[in-house]
Order: structure tokens, then sequence, then C-alpha cells
């Protein structure tokens, strides 16, 4: 194992947790302390706070600082836990990093700068001055259907260069990409981002690999089961979790893991809801779902027997 590699131990299934808001918007600290206590009973691998299902477009530098205080405190020391940084440019996502490690957690996931699309090496410089000014590992997020940037392999690779960048969370829907960025690069950095499908199961028994960082955690243990059986040597059982969590993708998203009901987090927090888990609402300009899909949303969770 590289000496990168080796700096965390992160693995498994560690999903991008929704952030729960009351109806009115306000941040609901209160709904996440029971989101966070079910989470780590059904036995998640390490949570993402404030990633793209958090919402962090929408918090306030203050509410996010917040969000982190109040999931350090109750669960630093029980699991990693991964601090949404992405921001505009790398003084906020320092100051958001500097704040994270103080609540004791172990990470921080940084997307490109949105919006403004910069080019390489403008990227490579980002990424430099924001793992020269962390304290704590970063992460490198490649979302484009967030940032409407695909970092090329070569991009990444020589981001995985950089000295205090140990991970990167390769969210493409191209299987040809992430393959090409698991076998070239995860003997410098942690890959994230497996299928946890045929596909995913396939290259996850021919050639290891580190985990998933999904959406929402919203069926609970079966998530994380996929890579406890999987390490277990019990494959039939692995297939069975990564069978339900294959269906949540083809029911609710689109091939570009988009939502198809509404935005991302208002599914997950529809459905987590369902499940009786204080999820909140979403936060304008993103809207509910609308009750004609409840039913649609239903339908899979009452399928997968997680009603």
């Amino acid at each position: 194992m590289s000496d990168k590699r080796a700096r965390v131990g992160w693995r498994g299934y560690i999903p991008a947790i929704v952030t729960p808001f009351a109806a009115d918007g306000a941040l609901d600290l209160g709904g996440l302390g029971a989101m966070l206590e079910w989470l780590h009973a059904e036995g998640m691998h390490g949570l993402i706070l404030a990633g793209t299902t958090g919402e962090w477009t929408s918090m306030s530098a203050d509410e996010r600082a917040a969000l982190f205080s109040a999931a350090g405190a109750q669960l630093a020391d029980k699991l990693p836990l991964i601090a949404g940084c992405s921001s505009f440019t790398a003084r906020e996502t320092i100051a958001f990093a500097v704040h994270a490690a103080a609540q004791g957690f172990e990470g921080i996931l940084v997307t490109p700068p949105p919006y403004i699309r910069p080019n390489e090496d403008e990227l490579f410089g980002f990424y430099t001055e924001v793992a020269a000014g962390s304290p704590l590992p970063v992460c490198i997020y490649n979302w484009p259907p967030g940032t409407a940037i695909d970092m090329p392999v070569a991009l990444l690779e020589r981001l995985a260069g950089i000295d205090n960048v140990v991970a990167i969370k390769q969210s493409t829907s191209d299987l040809r990409r992430f393959t090409e960025t698991f076998f070239r690069l995860n003997d410098t950095v942690r890959i994230f981002g497996h299928s946890m499908d045929e596909h995913g199961l396939a290259l996850l028994e021919a050639r290891g690999g580190d985990g998933t960082m999904g959406a929402g955690g919203v069926l609970g243990r079966v998530q994380p089961d996929f890579y406890n059986h999987l390490w277990a040597g019990d494959i039939a059982a692995a297939r069975a979790c990564g069978r339900k969590d294959r269906a949540i993708l083809e029911d609710w998203y689109t091939p570009e893991l988009t939502g198809r009901f509404g935005s991302g987090p208002a599914v997950l927090k529809a459905a987590l809801r369902l499940r009786g888990v204080p999820a909140g609402f979403v936060r304008a300009p993103l809207r509910e779902v609308s009750p004609a899909y409840d039913a649609a949303i239903r339908e899979t969770l009452a399928r997968l027997d997680c009603l």
C-alpha cells in the first residue's frame, strides 16, 4: 500500500447524506441528530456531510460550520466523517477544512469550483492551494453533472500526485472512465465510485477496491452490507444487496445520475421520510417531490423490503 493510501482507512459504503431542513427552511439539528443515530445504527462505514446531496449550495458558512460541529460532537469518535468543503475559492474551502478538523473529521471532499469552469492548470493550482492549506487529507470529487467539468484521467493523475490528496471520488456514469481511473491511480490514492452491480462486483473480486461514496444511505444496512458480505467472501449475499442498490438507481435516477422525480436530495428525503427517518425537507430553490411521485418511491421501497 502506498504511503498516501495508508494515511486514511476509508473503505466500504460511505454515503453523502442529506441535510435536514425544517418546513420553514431552517437548519434542523434535532432531525440531523436522529438521522445520524439511524445511519450509525445501520452500519455505515463513514459519512460525508455537506456534499452534493447535503445541499451545501444553499447553506451559509455559519450553517455549514454548525452542521460539522453537531455531527462531530455526535459521531467523530465512532466512524470516519468527511466534510464537504466545496466552494468557489480555495480560501473558503480551507476555512471549512480547518473547522472540520477541529470537530474531529478525518478528511474533506472537494469538487472543482462550480460555474466558472477553470481550465486544467487552474484546477491544478486550486487543488494545490487547498491541499497545502488543509489540515485534513483531501478527496478530489469529479462531479460532471454539478460542475460541468469532467476531469480527464491525465489531470486526475496529476492531481493524485499532490501530497495531501489521498483519494478520488470518481462520480462518472461512464464505466470505461471509472475503470481507467481505477487501474491507473488505485496504487497511488484510494478510488471511490465502484458500482454495486455485476460490473463493480467483478472488478472488486478481481482487483479489490476501496468502496462507494453513494447518495444518502437510504436503504440502510443493505448498502454497507454489500461490502460486508464481499469482505466475508459471501458473494451471493453481496450480489443480492447490490441488486437492491441498483434498483433505486434505475427507478429514481437518470443515466446521468440526476433525479427522475425532482432533485436528488428531494427524492432521497422523500424516501427517508417514508422510512420514518427525520430527513427533513429541501431548501429553496429546490422543491419537494410532487405527491404524484410518492407512490412510485414507496413502491420501490416496498419491493426492496425497506419499509
